[in-house]
């Protein structure tokens, strides 16, 4: 499990100095079922508008 969790949204909720991710979970989908090829077909579904 990674320690450290990066994000440079800076209007969500769990936005940290340093772009640290704050949340206690990270949830991950695919905007096409199961399976993504590649990062732009992925979303963060932590993201929580501040």
């Amino acid at each position: 499990m990674a320690e450290d969790v990066l994000c440079e949204v800076q209007n969500c909720h769990y936005w940290k100095a340093g772009n640290q991710c704050g949340a206690d979970r990270i949830y991950v989908v695919s905007q096409h079922g199961k399976n993504a090829t590649s990062e732009e077909e992925t979303d963060c579904q932590t993201f929580k508008k501040k």
